[in-house]
């Protein structure tokens, strides 16, 4: 490839090199060309357009903040020489992988600490179990001690069971991970994918193995000290005097109690945080986006420098393609825009109205150049006014159309309809008249502030790039091919990409996607921890009423009825189940409170939601707790007293 020549936006350049294919700068994206940086549009030409990206290696003993400083001594500087396009802007300087990793750093630590949490109430659960062993094992070890059995071969052989649980755990949980990985891979877009370079050798690396080895050690020394403690070698008399009966039933008793408190508490965080996410992520889908997102597809098109530098070339190949595709079957109305909805606060321009003070400032509002047909494509709502028309060209007085925010916060109490806005400096040729008032549009995420924005007609100011959206009956992804057919009928060096429909781009974007994954991994820890604080607390209970069935017996022989047996279990039971309950909803507030980043409209103390998740598991608790109280209820007095 050393030497040849193709054509980048109709320009000849050749090629000089050739990167490794995993190769890429993130914060870029998907990019396939490196060139050298040319001022060869109007953003690149102006010093106001801040639009590159800063990347530097540090000398050897430089830290991070010293950079910071040094950069902001020299926008200060800047800020000084040319107050117009530099003020307030302030520098910023970071770790590269920070800059890549900071949108997905909230749902990794979210993953993180639900992956610590279901870890943790494994544990206390398989050590409630073995602890419930140790105890019946009581007899057996003090058999062992009284013929010469020393404490650490006892203990060893505690020590080796936990080990073995651990390996065969291990070895499930690593196939299960293989698996997820994969899963989880499959769910995320190659859009994002593109700037996530850290997912694409997702898998059992060195760092992956030597994490899951200690994690598992750990687990093996948290199984194995329980039993050990307990092991009866000091009091070999009293151990053998029992019979096996009941000797360690009150520790084991009250330490079960609190390990299952614990894990009560632990499924309420949990299931809260799944709550709040899922709510969060409901009301993000369905906030107001001020359009509708039906049956739209969407486009992407780059026109070639050569060819194309006049405006008048740009605006006739605009509305050449305009008129084709409203022409096509199926096609009910088309516009175009340099701005998608639902992309970002961005492209943005500093304006100024004409006849109001002005101290300097830079009144900062999102720029979109629009056709004609925009609005009514996606049915935005016209407040007042009226909208583009296709006279509004590069003949006629150049308009604007802002939107509600703008004229509420720029025009407090006044019509809008009639005044001027232009650049900080009001050139002549920047002066544009207000004829229309739209309702706010979703330009930014979907979890973003809206911001003040002016749409400008495209036909007055075109680019080289713009964005097509087109209504259509059929589903709009059938009639994706077509369109990307009839641009490079009109012009076969045109780009065409991000081919989509605008519902899918929204369902794709990446506020959705970050919010839609916390909400499935924490949904999915939380039903899994749910349902093993369940089975702890119906083993604990279980357990209790197998070493208390003496007692049991002895109460029904002295006349205690079956409705009493029955209510002191489930006391027992629902006073477990309160005291994590209500640990758990403290620890839900303050745990909502750090992963903030990921509610939208919602609160760390939502009151449904945390209401929700004590009925559900209150009544999980009662129905879990039914069958050993009826199993109480109904012991035979004689039959247990005979045991003893």
């Amino acid at each position: 490839m050393i030497g040849r020549t193709l054509k980048l936006s109709g320009v000849p350049t050749t090629i000089v090199g050739v990167l490794p294919p995993d190769f890429q700068f993130a914060p870029r994206g998907t990019a396939e060309f490196f060139t050298t940086a040319q001022p060869t549009n109007g953003c690149e030409k102006r010093r106001s357009c801040h639009n590159l990206y800063g990347i530097g290696r540090l000398k050897d003993g430089v830290t991070v903040a010293t950079a910071l400083a040094e950069m902001k001594g020299i926008a200060l500087q800047l800020e000084r020489q040319y107050p117009d396009s530099n003020r307030g802007q302030g520098a910023s300087v970071m770790p590269l992988a920070r800059a890549i990793t900071g949108d997905v750093r909230p749902i990794l630590f979210v993953l993180l600490g639900g992956a610590a949490l279901l870890l943790l109430i494994a544990c206390v659960n398989v050590s409630n179990l073995l602890l419930v062993r140790a105890e019946k094992r009581r007899q057996e070890m003090a058999v062992r001690g009284a013929l010469g059995a020393s404490r650490v071969r006892l203990a060893r052989q505690y020590v080796t069971e936990g080990l073995v649980l651990v390996l065969v755990g291990t070895a499930a949980g690593i196939a299960v991970a293989t698996v997820m990985m994969r899963v989880l891979h499959a769910m995320i877009s190659k859009q994002m994918l593109a700037g996530m370079p850290y997912l694409q050798g997702m898998g059992l690396t060195s760092h992956v193995w030597g994490f899951t080895v200690t994690v598992a050690l750990l687990a093996a020394g948290l199984f194995s000290i329980a039993p050990i403690l307990r092991l009866p070698v000091a009091a070999l008399r009293q151990s053998l005097s029992d019979g096996g009966r009941s000797g360690g039933s009150t520790f084991w008793r009250r330490l079960g109690a609190n390990l299952v408190i614990v894990e009560v508490a632990i499924a309420v965080v949990l299931l809260s945080g799944a709550g709040l996410l899922s709510k969060s992520l409901w009301k993000m889908l369905h906030i107001d986006l001020g359009f509708e997102s039906d049956h739209i597809a969407t486009l992407s098109v780059d026109l070639p420098e050569r060819g194309f530098e006049k405006d008048t070339q740009r605006a006739q190949f605009a509305q050449a393609l305009l008129d084709r595709i409203q022409s096509l079957p199926g096609v009910q109305s088309v516009g175009l825009t340099t701005t998608l909805p639902v992309s970002c606060n961005c492209n943005t321009d500093w304006v100024r109205f004409v006849g109001k003070p002005y101290n300097g400032i830079h009144n900062e509002v999102n720029n979109r150049e629009v056709s004609a047909a925009f609005f009514q494509t996606l049915r935005a709502k016209l407040v007042r006014g009226r909208l583009f028309t296709q006279s509004d060209d590069a003949t006629h007085p150049k308009v604007v159309l802002v939107n509600e925010s703008l004229a509420k916060k720029y025009f407090p109490g006044e019509d809008p309809i009639g005044k001027k806005i232009g650049d900080t400096e009001l050139t002549p040729n920047s002066l544009r008249e207000i004829v229309g008032v739209v309702s706010d549009i979703k330009d930014s995420a979907l979890d973003a502030e809206e911001w003040p924005a002016e749409y400008e007609a495209f036909a007055q100011d075109p680019s080289h790039y713009f964005s097509l959206l087109v209504r259509t009956s059929p589903k709009p992804e059938s009639m994706l091919p077509t369109l990307s057919a009839v641009v490079r009928a009109l012009n076969p060096e045109a780009g065409v990409e991000d081919q989509t429909t605008l519902e899918q781009r929204i369902h794709d974007s990446p506020s959705a996607w970050l919010h839609r994954s916390a909400a499935w991994l924490m949904g999915g820890f939380a039903g899994i921890a749910f349902l093993l604080s369940m089975i702890g607390l119906y083993g604990t209970i279980s357990y209790s009423v197998s070493q208390r069935k003496r007692e049991i017996g002895v109460r029904m022989a002295l006349g205690a009825q079956r409705a009493t047996i029955h209510n002191m279990i489930l006391r027992e039971a629902g006073r477990l189940s309160c005291f994590g309950i209500v640990a758990g909803v403290g620890c839900s507030i303050a745990g909502a409170n750090l992963m903030g980043s990921l509610l939208f409209g919602v609160r760390a103390w939502d009151v449904a939601t945390l209401a929700a998740v004590v009925v559900l598991l209150a009544a999980a608790s009662l129905l879990a707790c039914y069958l050993p109280s009826r199993r109480a209820a109904t012991v035979n007095p004689v039959e247990a007293l005979r045991a003893e």
